[in-house]
């Protein structure tokens, strides 16, 4: 079982390095007949590159997280109204400050992202959920509100330009200098390993939690903190990613089961392969222009989330039966 695993696992990683050598080749600038083409490489090609492996790993496991700390599939930082308190502390950080930079406005992403999440969990917490899609329902709706509370203000503020980026979710802007703030994402990634036994106690609920000798409260606390770190900086260096939690946890725990833990690798390399893979085909499908890459994760993961509610009702049916 573990030699068939680590063949999953290098297989994983060789079509990942070819995700990766297909991205660094693949632009509207042609580096080998420019004479400035290979300082082009390493300002654009390299940290755009970079920053889709570590977004992608970014929000494949924060969607693990979430889906672990509320026992439900549907879970994760879209669903949940994560990126959109995030983007709300985008839209406060620019309606307060004449120029932020962007340690401010990934500041006050991770400060609203995790106020936001927080709220989520007080509320399902407190509801008697009949039913599992009672969480995104709950998740999405909070996230509608804040939407808009966010668009008003953008229009008071006329801000709309300046949360575009947001908005879109494009790795167009990406270049040395403005995506390094993405590699606190590797310390997150390390620190969730660490706790992963931890946060599946949590996961089983907080009477289990508190007699195994777990602190439920402080746990539970730990790993919104490091959803909201993570899905901050990605929104303000990035922008809005939807789905892409969903996506590839379900996709490795229906292959896997749900051990946290032995699954974190697997959903680090898928995510990694599907969002360079969404990169490229937003990059060459109306070449030389770019669509965005949040289009393409939205579409693919609405289908997704299509697929998982007619799994459950066709689950539902056969126990109704």
């Amino acid at each position: 079982m573990m030699i068939r695993s680590r063949n999953y696992l290098l297989l994983l990683g060789v079509g990942l390095v070819g995700l990766i050598a297909l991205s660094l080749k693949t632009g509207a600038y042609d580096i080998l007949n420019q004479p400035d083409g290979w300082q082009m490489f390493w300002a654009t090609r390299v940290p755009r590159t970079v920053s889709l492996l570590l977004s992608g790993a970014a929000l494949s496991i924060c969607g693990l997280v979430m889906q672990l700390l509320t026992q439900n599939r549907f879970a994760e930082p879209t669903t949940t109204g994560t990126i959109e308190w995030a983007g709300l502390g985008l839209t406060l950080a620019y309606a307060w400050l004449p120029a932020p930079t962007l340690f401010q406005r990934m500041s006050a992403a991770i400060v609203c992202a995790f106020l936001g999440t927080s709220i989520f969990f007080f509320i399902i917490q407190r509801l008697q959920l009949q039913t599992s899609l009672m969480v995104p329902i709950v998740g999405l709706m909070l996230g509608a509100v804040v939407s808009a509370v966010s668009s008003f203000l953008a229009l008071v503020f006329s801000l709309s330009q300046s949360l575009e980026v947001w908005f879109t979710g494009s790795f167009t802007q990406v270049q040395a200098g403005r995506y390094e703030y993405l590699w606190g994402i590797a310390v997150i990634t390390v620190i969730i390993f660490l706790v992963s036994d931890r946060l599946m106690v949590v996961g089983l609920g907080k009477d289990t939690a508190t007699s195994l000798g777990v602190n439920f409260q402080a746990v539970l606390l730990l790993g919104v903190g490091l959803v909201a770190l993570a899905v901050g900086i990605v929104t303000a260096v990035i922008g809005q990613l939807p789905f892409l939690g969903l996506i590839v946890p379900n996709l490795v725990s229906m292959w896997r089961g749900d051990d946290l833990r032995s699954n974190l690798p697997y959903v680090c390399l898928l995510g990694m392969m599907l969002i360079t893979a969404c990169d490229l085909v937003s990059r060459t499908i109306v070449a030389p222009l770019e669509m965005p890459v949040s289009l393409i994760l939205g579409t693919l993961g609405g289908a997704v989330f299509l697929l998982l509610l007619w799994q459950q009702a066709k689950r539902g049916g056969k126990q109704g039966d």
